[in-house]
């Protein structure tokens, strides 16, 4: 009997200690990120699907709580803006600006939103995974909401807990990738850099988001 009591705890202690270091280093990224009022960081999108492989790059402004702005400069003038109420999509040329409710938003910077209010990435991502090696953390899951469309959520996470890279993959294959660099947390931020004003002879539509 004491040699199967030894037994099943040699069996059982390597899951447990899996599962204390699945915990304590999604803990270490909610953490870091709920103790934060606002970030800036320059980002690269890349796109890769429907025969496309496009690449972008910008400023992407956070502020709690609920809003975020991604000013484009490849392409020069394209912005997304969610203002805690509505989200909002130009394109410089484009006649129409299209919006749409920040409770209806499906769109793939949606995942990014749990950093705007109290992050628990337990709660915000379903068939959760957490690993590490000497790159980072990685966590994968499915974003709670969005299991019609996004197949799997990977982040790239620093030892410290701040996120580097973000890939979705789609359920019909395509790939999008954010990479973020020279990000600056707790920066002075004005409530005017998320109030969108359309342009001058431009229409408001109410529609879903572009890709």
């Amino acid at each position: 009997m004491r040699r199967l009591t030894l037994l099943f705890s040699a069996l059982l202690l390597p899951a447990c200690s899996v599962a204390q270091d699945a915990d304590s280093l999604l803990r270490k990224v909610d953490d870091h990120y709920n103790r934060l009022a606002s970030l800036r960081a320059r980002y690269t999108e890349r796109y890769l699907g429907m025969g496309l492989d496009r690449t972008e790059s910008g400023t992407l402004l956070l502020k709690k709580p609920g809003r975020m702005r991604w000013s484009y400069d490849q392409p020069a003038g394209k912005l997304f803006v969610l203002d805690g109420k509505f989200a909002w999509f130009y394109t410089p040329g484009d006649d129409q600006v299209q919006r749409v409710p920040a409770k209806q938003l499906d769109d793939l910077r949606s995942p990014l939103r749990f950093l705007l209010g109290h992050t628990q990435l337990k709660k915000e991502l379903g068939s959760l995974t957490v690993t590490q090696d000497s790159h980072g953390i990685h966590i994968a899951g499915v974003p709670v909401g969005m299991e019609q469309r996004i197949k799997t959520l990977t982040l790239d996470v620093t030892p410290a807990g701040s996120i580097q890279h973000m890939r979705l993959e789609e359920l019909d294959g395509a790939i999008t990738e954010f990479t973020f660099t020279q990000v600056e947390e707790n920066v002075p931020v004005r409530d005017s850099d998320f109030v969108f004003i359309p342009p001058k002879g431009s229409s408001i539509v109410d529609a879903l988001p572009p890709i």
